[in-house]
């Protein structure tokens, strides 16, 4: 499964599909406060992208993918780089 819900952290690893979109909106809008872990996560569905465009979570980790990260960064998802 590419996304873990925990108590507050959605964890994403290896590539996340169109079919996990639905659950991340979901679970975001169940979890106001809640953080993404994109460490491990090598790539990510344009639904899902929309998904962290809409609602703005907070990314408790960064992507070690450089092309994942990049994609953040020119959607103004990740502010501090």
């Amino acid at each position: 499964m590419p996304i873990e819900f925990k108590k507050t952290v959605a964890v994403c690893e290896d590539f996340c599909t169109i079919e996990e979109a639905e659950g991340l909106l979901t679970w975001l809008l169940d979890t106001p406060k809640g953080k993404i872990n994109l460490k491990k996560c090598t790539g990510l569905h344009t639904a899902i992208y929309q998904v962290l465009m809409a609602l703005n979570p907070n990314i408790s980790a960064l992507p070690e993918q450089e092309s994942v990260k990049n994609i953040l960064i020119a959607a103004s998802l990740l502010d501090d780089y």
